[in-house]
């Protein structure tokens, strides 16, 4: 997708139960491919199970819980979609003050299809132009972003996509960000 160095840069990916299975699966094998250091982070130690839509995906070993990172110890953060997992994210509190954290220090994030759910439990999206999964298109007007129908939107280090689909955009970009 791209001939980017990420070595040397340590990404989070943030995810619990309920991920969308190649909205977390391939952003993880593009980012260590550029070198990368990738962590799977979840509310818990072990197994968190993927989805592919609406059906049972597989599951992807964690590598560490919340409890045992901080924000600081990454360059950039990955939030994948899938309709639970997002959604639990939002409402965990640990959950949501490590994305504000990205977002305060204004850290490089990238959220495909429903992941943008946290960054309006952060308060990380005011004014920033972005794109969703359709269903989301009045949460993040009503949190003050500026809602577009397109393939891949970067503001202010805000990388967001629609869905599985653009995943190949997505991660292009989610690459040149997170070099810069």
């Amino acid at each position: 997708m791209t001939n980017q160095s990420l070595d040397g840069r340590n990404i989070a990916v943030l995810a619990t139960n309920g991920f969308e299975q190649s909205e977390l699966e391939t952003p993880v094998e593009v980012l260590k491919a550029a070198g990368a250091r990738v962590d799977v982070i979840s509310l818990k130690e072990g197994e968190i199970q993927g989805m592919e839509h609406d059906k049972v995906g597989r599951k992807v070993k964690v590598d560490r819980a919340l409890s045992s990172v901080k924000a600081s110890d990454y360059d950039a953060l990955v939030l994948p979609g899938g309709v639970a997992n997002p959604d639990k994210l939002r409402t965990d509190a640990a959950a949501v003050e490590f994305v504000q954290s990205f977002s305060q220090a204004s850290k490089p994030i990238a959220a495909i299809c429903h992941g943008p759910w946290p960054l309006i439990n952060a308060e990380a999206i005011d004014g920033r132009k972005m794109t969703s999964w359709p269903s989301l298109e009045a949460d993040l007007r009503n949190a003050g972003a500026q809602w577009v129908d397109q393939e891949v939107v970067v503001d202010r280090g805000v990388i967001t996509s629609r869905k599985p689909n653009d995943l190949p955009a997505f991660c292009t970009k989610m690459i040149s960000e997170f070099a810069a």
